[in-house]
């Protein structure tokens, strides 16, 4: 196994986010980062930083114009008077939404303050001083896995952070800026006919959905909490199933609120079936742990034993697995799910 990490992800340090109302202290810390390394060293894993791909790679999955947007936003917000210490929307526009439409148009106006309200999706994305750097680093990481499996690997992680999975083709929300596992997925596609995205972190992989929605050559599975009880709310039900090319190439498995391991592991098999009947060639995990009993996030309680046994689960699966790292908010457990996780997938192998 092969794993990828850039120590420019660690400087993404968001002060605040939304949450029940309250401005409150951030959970995506880069604490995160230090024990997810520390695990690795536990199984003997030495990550390589990625190489320097540029921004170019991004523009296979994400708009040009929100591209232009994130990189700048910081630097343009220093020059508002009294701003605050990051970048954060008070206006959203209205969009109804169009599964046809791959992504909406350039902001119309040039307005600082418009563009924030139009390409930053919610309250738990601030835009600071590192973040662009960071999210690049980490789109780098997801892109030296999807290399790793392209040149033979069968299993290789990414340790990402930005998370990405909630990162549509033009709109960051939910911790999210660059959407990692879609990045990989596309670089997968192009040396594998069919790639396979399956989502197990507790929320719904909106963004990952939507960008390969109107497509058959990505399947897209999300294992999740049921979103009428739980973040991102507005999409991850069953009835969404792909549009137009993409029809029936997407499945959503939300899961009941307070659920334990039965139904995350059962959720889990189900998505490595549904992964085995599209006739992958080549697989990319987005592993979250905010599923864990114990995450500040949870709703829903997934024990650490869970994340070896769902690793087993996915590590049946003969073809090329990369792992992207998503969420997962308490510290002292998950460089332990981790740990677990990719024994798990190696013991099947």
């Amino acid at each position: 196994m092969r794993a990828f990490y850039h120590p420019d992800q660690a400087l993404h340090d968001p002060q605040q986010f939304m949450r029940f109302g309250r401005i409150s202290k951030a959970t995506d810390v880069p604490a995160r980062t230090s024990e997810l390394l520390r695990a690795l060293d536990r199984l003997g894993v030495i990550p390589e930083a990625p190489q320097d791909y540029s921004r170019a790679l991004l523009e296979a999955v994400h708009a040009p114009h929100y591209l232009d947007y994130l990189q700048s936003a910081y630097a343009r917000w220093t020059d508002l008077p009294d701003h605050g210490p990051e970048v954060l929307p008070n206006t959203f526009p209205y969009w109804s939404g169009d599964p046809g439409r791959e992504a909406r148009p350039p902001c119309p106006s040039g307005h600082l303050l418009a563009q924030t309200g139009y390409y930053l999706g919610d309250l738990a994305v601030p835009v600071g001083p590192q973040t662009w750097t960071s999210a690049l680093r980490s789109a780098h990481t997801a892109t030296a896995g999807a290399d790793a499996l392209i040149q033979g690997e069968r299993l290789a992680y990414a340790l990402c952070r930005p998370s990405g999975h909630h990162c549509r083709a033009d709109r960051a929300s939910g911790f999210c800026y660059l959407n990692n596992a879609a990045i990989a997925a596309e670089r997968l596609r192009g040396a594998f006919g069919k790639v396979a995205v399956l989502d197990i972190d507790a929320h719904h992989g909106d963004g990952t959905q939507e960008i390969f929605y109107r497509r058959g050559d990505v399947l897209t599975v999300s294992t999740h909490v049921d979103p009428d009880q739980y973040y991102p709310y507005f999409t991850g039900r069953g009835n969404e199933t792909g549009h137009g090319a993409g029809a029936g190439f997407n499945l959503n498995i939300p899961l009941p609120p307070a659920s334990g391991d039965d139904a995350f592991l059962a959720a889990t098999a189900q998505g490595v079936e549904a992964v085995r009947r599209f006739g992958a060639e080549a697989l990319v995990v987005a592993l979250g742990y905010d599923t864990h009993v114990e995450d500040p996030l949870s709703m829903v309680h997934v024990t650490t034993p869970a994340f070896r046994a769902a690793g087993e689960i996915i590590g049946s699966l003969d073809m090329p697995i990369l792992v992207v790292q998503e969420g997962g908010y308490q510290v002292s457990v998950i460089g332990d799910c981790l740990e677990g996780f990719l024994t798990g997938v190696q013991a099947q192998g």
